[in-house]
């Protein structure tokens, strides 16, 4: 076996699931993450179709369940909160319709994956990575506060603004499609009773939502809202609140309340939207995974299943190549082009939904939502998803996995 110390940048949901597979196969992993520890909030996620079969082998699929947030469905309320549209879990089928059977806080699968992962895996907490030093042998290594140190490879699995990816192939602005719109999503406490029901407040040119937490009037706010670019103080959260409730100044439904709750937000968070799309995903000895390779962009859903999947795949290819990066690499991208380019896709039709640009289509949209359940034609929306969370067919890895783990000690270090 080559190339056994594989440096991942990143302990979101694709770092710790490539460990995961990495150690099953015989590789050493070591986990490289800016934050003190794993990092809470963000978005409920949905896991469909390829995405819950690598749950499933990874026999995670419990501790996922008993974290499923018990969501039954999604209400479009106009700005009285009165109720336009439902949609349920199962309006259009199991795991492929527009609302999954399984919704999770992006937080809870991060604990989950790092749970299966830090006693075998080694995580470095509060550093990253500052230089990459390619070698033919392997890389050398320079970190913001700890000592250098040599890795066969690395991977970049840190998200849309990769680090890696700046350092191993240059400035973001050349990989990124801009959306032109912008989201921010925090914990927020609701005086409504949700009752397991997301709920959705659309207006020109924004939308905003409540998404259900198990506790009753605990919720995660979101907002999304078309704009041109603006210069802000990436680490100001100040400035990137105020720019949010300048946004949604005089909304109806419970806006005003969410822009309050806001301000005590733990997890604040608002970034650019966009989406990474680059000809290649390795450069050497390092590759990327993920957001950082291949970002579909939060509006279609499909992040979390591209990162789980592409984890299982890359780990699988390096085991199936032996550690040789190169052939190992090139079967990566072959084997999961066309379903990161399908995913892709799917922010076409979101961008509409969710920034609609007029009262008119605002009611366009909110008309065929109220009588979808009524249509003949709702299986061919149910089957687009189903296409689209099954687009790819997973190979089978399992005769290279080892019976035991090296011995190698392995922990948690925080910087």
């Amino acid at each position: 076996m080559k190339n056994r110390t594989i440096l991942i940048s990143g302990a979101s949901i694709a770092g710790p699931a490539l460990a995961y597979w990495l150690r099953r196969y015989g590789f050493q992993p070591t986990i490289v993450e800016r934050a003190p520890a794993p990092r809470g909030g963000g978005q409920a996620i949905d896991l469909r179709g390829a995405a819950r079969q690598v749950a499933e082998r990874m026999s995670l699929m419990a501790d996922i369940r008993r974290a499923h947030t018990g969501a039954k469905g999604m209400y479009i309320v106009n700005s009285e909160g009165k109720r336009i549209a439902a949609m349920s879990a199962d309006l259009l089928g199991d795991s492929g319709g527009l609302i999954a059977d399984i919704e999770i806080q992006r937080g809870d699968l991060v604990r989950i994956l790092y749970d299966a992962t830090k006693n075998d895996s080694a995580y470095r907490f509060n550093d990253s990575i500052t230089a990459l030093s390619q070698g033919e042998d392997g890389f050398s290594v320079s970190f913001e506060r700890g000592a250098p140190q040599t890795f066969d490879l690395v991977v970049g699995a840190d998200g849309l603004h990769s680090t890696v990816r700046r350092l191993a192939f240059g400035d973001e602005a050349q990989f990124t499609r801009d959306l032109g719109c912008y989201v921010s999503i925090f914990a927020a406490h609701t005086n409504l009773n949700l009752d397991g029901w997301e709920q959705m407040y659309r207006m020109p040119g924004g939308t905003a939502a409540l998404y259900p937490m198990r506790g009753i009037h605990e919720a995660r706010a979101m907002f999304y809202f078309a704009s041109p670019q603006l210069g802000y103080d990436r680490h100001n959260i100040s400035e990137q609140q105020q720019i949010v409730a300048q946004a949604f100044a005089g909304a109806g439904w419970e806006v005003p309340h969410m822009l309050e709750a806001m301000r005590e937000a733990p997890d604040f968070y608002f970034d650019r939207v966009a989406q990474i799309k680059m000809d290649h995903w390795s450069n050497g000895r390092v590759a990327l995974l993920g957001d950082a390779g291949y970002c579909p962009s939060p509006m279609t859903g499909m992040g979390t299943s591209l990162a789980l999947v592409g984890a299982y795949v890359l780990a699988g290819e390096l085991a199936a190549a032996e550690g040789d990066h190169r052939t190992a690499f090139a079967r990566y991208e072959s084997e999961l082009r066309a379903y990161v380019n399908l995913a892709q896709k799917q922010v076409n039709g979101a961008l509409g939904f969710l920034l609609p640009k007029s009262n008119f289509q605002v009611w366009s949209y909110n008309q065929m939502w109220r009588m979808l359940p009524y249509m003949p034609w709702k299986g061919l929306i149910a089957s687009g998803f189903q296409k689209v969370a099954n687009a790819i067919t997973l190979k089978e890895y399992s005769r290279y996995l080892v019976e035991q783990p090296t011995n190698q000690a392995y922990g948690v270090s925080s910087l």
